[in-house]
């Protein structure tokens, strides 16, 4: 072994050695911020969460309570206050090292019987010989077929709140023996994500909106768009502390209209007091148009501000009026689709045009076949009655996440250990992971590139559930059979867990330290988050995991870069704009720490300083300015997309719907963060009908089917089928039903999933041929009453697990696992300065790994908003910013 190849055991012995050498996690995780009660019991430990920051109340290590901090946390919720301690004693924690049985006896042989992944036992293993196994087949799957027939599923990183997130901790561990196939883009935003910085020069469904105050002393009119910010602010993707939900409640006070446009009444719309326009799923690009026409025909529209700050707008008011096709998109056209009378279509186009309106799109839309048009739809409006830039007025389509409206502090947030550069240089779209396997080798077209699916031989998947929020799982699961190993990590027994071949038990984030930040847009807090209680069974942290596994195949220095863990973690506190105020110490003592938006976030718009000077302060387009025609996309010659938007049938809605099917939407749950929390029992109780998914529907809808409130129904087309439990409502249009994403699947004899999971009978077809984002939203099927339900929903059971079957041990020194370290020694000696620290620093969630992965433009998009949260200074953003132009995806050709 070379000095490179430091192994954890000699690290460990020499630290052992070396005097007074002691952990700062042990010497201060205890403490906690004060009770408020200095009477009461005096163990507690402050901790962080999606759902919020609170304190464990811990006795005999054990938690009994969560108590909330509300000066930090303005509304907990039930996801705090009952799921978290209660899904972290759940009987679906994932205790030992699992390997499938069949997987077991043939890893050598190769015979291991991939088609009884999900329904034959699990065999209870050490960690070596776990762990063994893993990176025997990583190893095999490198020589064998190359490092880019290994995917990597995780890339969201919403599994936990922390900076140390299985995601990046598993890009790190892959990164350093060359790579694998990522994905890119995601399930939320995939859609808009790729669209929109062509359009309007921003990703826009990851940005900060207008400043709450100036919404309320400004907007007369808010119109959401499918946008339910009261529900979907509950969780965040960093820590929630729920900064919105007074606002809100100051911005309806204020006088402010709501004006809710929506095929279901929500509950932003209860809280908010908002009119409630019904409209048939999948149509708003019509209803757009309609109200355009009109807004046309009643000489509404701001020309002077059209000719400053768009381009291409002649083009696209041509079609509008008809004279492309022929066809006028009149109100009275656009209400034939939408099912909105066109009288209300015209009052309402004449409101949003006489009034200072605010428009807030839902990432939903653009969910949906020809999803991005959508959004461009809604752009395209605003811009037509002169509206984006100014105080309480425009667009933007995250005031439901993140506490969208929460003014911003503008610091660097906690940065934790860098993904690394990945050498391999495919990709899936995230929602085309069924495409890519059962395809390999098939030409793709995304985001202006034309791509070949790889090869994929196995999946290594850590802290994501992609068999819940993957479409067409039927599909899914036969694509598996390709695979030689599936290895999944995580705490709970998972649809990702359950039909994988090792299975790798990680601690839950209240069993480990890490560090994260408050608001996704205000970053105004940084979160200790303490370890809380010991590691339940044999589980460990994911870093701990890559650490051990890195060590077994001799790169162990590389991963840990040769420090303790709690380095890393004052590491990437040192990296935020509070440290400069607060010593960690201090901060790590309290709990958290302070870095408050400055005064002049108060009153910052969205777009404002390009409305206030569009030469200064040009869009990131091709043109600098809104591009209501867009050629860029024009240009990419996409049948689907002909770069502005336009009216195009789904693939399946309601008008085209066979007779007795209705449109199913998923909107995101109330009492889950997707799936995670639907293993807390006391959750469950709160809101599952006879243990399953409630659908809510049309009183009418049931009626004509016999079906009663609290009845069992069957929702079912070609793809598949799921059992729900119905929940009668006059607040959803007729036609339409509403089951929540994120069930955990239960499968019965007959393959219905017997406890709702929408993804059985959901599309797996692209949004379209430029973004290949998903259409979940886009789904039609029938629903009759469930008369043969076989047995309760068994979705929260643990599979069979044989504690004391016997197998041979494994000779690691026959593997021969540390040979791919002598690949990695220079894998980084050549890189250039801006190159290492966009991949060791700027981690922008949702955004592309690679520089190729965006164009000049799109880049220049989000580095405005990277560039600060990595922390760089301007020399180090100019270097960065250098880098990404020499190797985006359109270098050459605008050099």
């Amino acid at each position: 072994m070379s000095a490179f190849q430091i192994s954890r055991r000699g690290f460990m012995q020499a630290g052992a050695a070396a005097a007074g050498v002691t952990s700062l996690g042990h010497m201060m995780g205890s403490s906690a911020l004060a009770a408020i009660d200095p009477n009461s019991h005096g163990q507690r430990v402050f901790h962080a969460s999606h759902f919020g920051p609170f304190e464990a109340v811990v006795r005999d290590g054990r938690i009994t309570a969560i108590s909330p901090i509300t000066e930090l946390d303005h509304q907990p919720t039930d996801m705090l206050m009952l799921g978290v301690m209660d899904r972290t004693y759940d009987d679906s924690r994932i205790l030992y090292p699992m390997v499938r049985k069949s997987y077991l006896d043939g890893w050598q042989s190769g015979d291991t019987k991939p088609e009884l992944r999900g329904k034959e036992e699990f065999v209870q293993v050490d960690w070596d010989t776990a762990l063994a196994l893993t990176a025997n087949a990583i190893v095999k799957t490198i020589e064998e077929n190359g490092n880019e027939a290994i995917f990597s599923s995780s890339y969201g990183g919403w599994s936990n709140a922390g900076s140390f997130r299985p995601n990046v901790m598993q890009q790190r561990f892959f990164n350093l023996v060359g790579g694998c196939t990522i994905t890119q883009g995601d399930f939320s935003a995939g859609a808009s994500q790729v669209a929109l910085p062509h359009i309007i020069g921003d990703m826009e469904v990851y940005s900060p909106q207008t400043a709450w105050e100036v919404v309320r002393d400004n907007t007369e009119v808010f119109v959401l768009v499918g946008c339910d910010p009261v529900k979907n602010n509950r969780i965040e993707f960093t820590v929630a502390d729920h900064g919105m939900s007074r606002p809100w409640a100051e911005i309806r006070d204020a006088g402010c209209r709501f004006i809710s446009i929506n095929p279901q009444r929500t509950a932003s719309d209860s809280y908010l007091n908002a009119d409630w326009v019904q409209i048939v799923p999948n149509t708003d690009i019509a209803l757009f148009l309609g109200m355009a026409h009109h807004v046309l025909e009643q000489g509404l529209e701001d020309r002077a501000y059209m000719d400053k700050y768009t381009t291409g707008a002649d083009r696209w008011i041509a079609y509008v009026k008809g004279e492309d096709d022929g066809t006028a998109k009149t109100p009275d056209w656009a209400a034939g689709i939408t099912g909105i009378p066109a009288d209300k279509i015209r009052e309402m186009a004449e409101l949003f045009a006489k009034s200072r309106t605010q428009f807030g799109g839902a990432w939903s839309l653009q969910r949906a076949h020809h999803g991005e048009l959508t959004h461009h739809a809604i752009i395209n409006f605003a811009a037509l009655i002169g509206k984006i830039g100014k105080p309480g007025e425009g667009v933007g389509f995250s005031w439901h996440y993140g506490s969208g409206g929460m003014p911003q502090s503008g610091q660097p947030t906690p940065t934790g250990l860098s993904a690394g550069k990945n050498l391999v240089d495919k990709l899936c779209p995230a929602s085309r992971i069924v495409e890519m396997l059962e395809n390999p080798g098939k030409e793709f077209f995304y985001n202006g590139q034309t791509r070949t699916y790889p090869d994929i031989r196995m999946i290594y998947n850590a802290g994501n559930n992609f068999v819940s929020h993957q479409q067409d799982l039927n599909r899914l699961l036969k694509a598996f059979g390709k695979l030689h190993t599936i290895v999944s990590q995580d705490v709970w027994w998972t649809a990702a867990v359950r039909w994988a071949d090792i299975v790798l038990p990680a601690s839950s984030t209240l069993e480990r330290d890490d560090i994260s930040v408050g608001g996704t847009y205000s970053n105004d807090k940084i979160y200790a988050m303490k370890k809380v209680i010991e590691p339940q069974g044999e589980s460990m942290s994911d870093y701990e995991i890559f650490e051990e596994l890195a060590d077994k195949m001799g790169l162990w220095a590389q991963f840990t870069d040769s420090v303790d863990y709690m380095d890393h973690i004052r590491a990437a506190y040192e990296r935020t704009g509070a440290s400069k105020t607060t010593p960690f110490e201090e901060f790590w003592e309290k709990g958290y720490a302070l870095q408050p938006a400055p005064p002049e976030a108060r009153k910052w718009v969205r777009h404002g300083a390009f409305y206030e000077d569009p030469e200064a302060n040009p869009l990131h387009t091709l043109s600098g300015k809104i591009e209501m025609f867009c050629s860029s996309i024009a240009d990419m010659n996409v049948p689907d997309n002909p770069g502005m938007p336009v009216w195009q049938e789904p693939l399946e809605y309601l008008g085209n719907a066979k007779e007795g099917q209705l449109h199913i939407v998923s909107p995101h749950p109330w009492y889950r963060l997707h799936s995670q929390m639907d293993n807390s029992a006391k959750l469950r109780e709160l809101y599952k009908i006879d243990g399953r998914e409630p659908v809510r529907m049309n009183r009418q809808d049931a009626e004509a089917r016999g079906i009663a409130d609290g009845d069992l129904v069957e929702i079912r087309n070609e793809r598949g089928a799921v059992i729900a439990g119905a929940v009668l409502s006059d607040d959803i249009m007729p036609g339409v039903m509403s089951l929540y994403e994120g069930a955990w699947p239960d499968l019965d004899s007959k393959g219905r999933c017997n406890s709702g999971q929408i993804n059985w009978i959901t599309s797996e077809r692209p949004a379209s041929g430029l973004t290949q984002a998903t259409i979940a939203n886009t789904c039609v099927a029938s629903v009759a009453k469930c008369e043969d339900a076989e047995r309760p929903n068994q979705a929260h059971q643990n599979p069979a697990i044989l504690t004391d079957y016997q197998f041979a041990a494994i000779d690691e020194s026959e593997l021969g696992l540390d040979r791919v370290a002598d690949i990695v020694e220079s894998l980084y000696a050549e890189m250039e300065e801006g190159e290492r620290i966009f991949y060791q620093r700027c981690t922008v969630c949702h955004g592309p790994r690679d520089p190729g992965g965006f164009t000049q433009l799109q880049w220049r998009g989000i580095t405005p908003s990277m560039f600060p949260r990595a922390g760089l200074n301007d020399d180090e953003a100019a270097l960065v910013t250098d880098f990404l132009m020499r190797n985006a995806s359109d270098a050459a050709v605008a050099n």
